[in-house]
């Protein structure tokens, strides 16, 4: 079966498990990128979804920008070809170029996400 990973690190995650079921996709669920991190040692999903928080200079200056970058480290390091969706509030939008220059980010959405739109990418 098919699996997908949810990153789920604020209330704002949109619930996708219908449209996840419908497509054959078992759902894990996780509630970091630390507990991601250790999800993957183990299991490499089809696809993982994930909110994008930009740094801002904050605990992510200096090599990493985002909250993303450890778990591209991570797929790295284990070598998992899972395609990774973002979810991005409008406002930092303007930041994915950045994460896109430095991983393979398979796709983003940008907040309010209907169902239809991630079920076309994950078919």
């Amino acid at each position: 079966m098919k699996q997908i990973l949810s990153i789920i690190e604020t209330p704002r995650h949109p619930k996708f498990a219908s449209v996840y079921e419908q497509l054959e996709f078992q759902e894990e669920k996780v509630s970091s990128i630390r507990k991601a991190n250790s999800f993957l040692k183990k299991n490499c999903p089809d696809f993982i979804v994930a909110e994008f928080f930009y740094g801002y200079g904050s605990n992510y200056s200096g090599v990493h920008i985002s909250n993303l970058d450890m778990l591209f480290v991570t797929l790295q390091k284990h070598a998992c070809q899972a395609k990774v969706i973002a979810l991005v509030d409008k406002s930092e939008e303007k930041f994915i170029p950045k994460l896109q220059a430095l991983y393979p980010l398979h796709h983003y959405l940008t907040y309010p996400i209907r169902p239809e739109q991630i079920s076309s990418i994950i078919q």
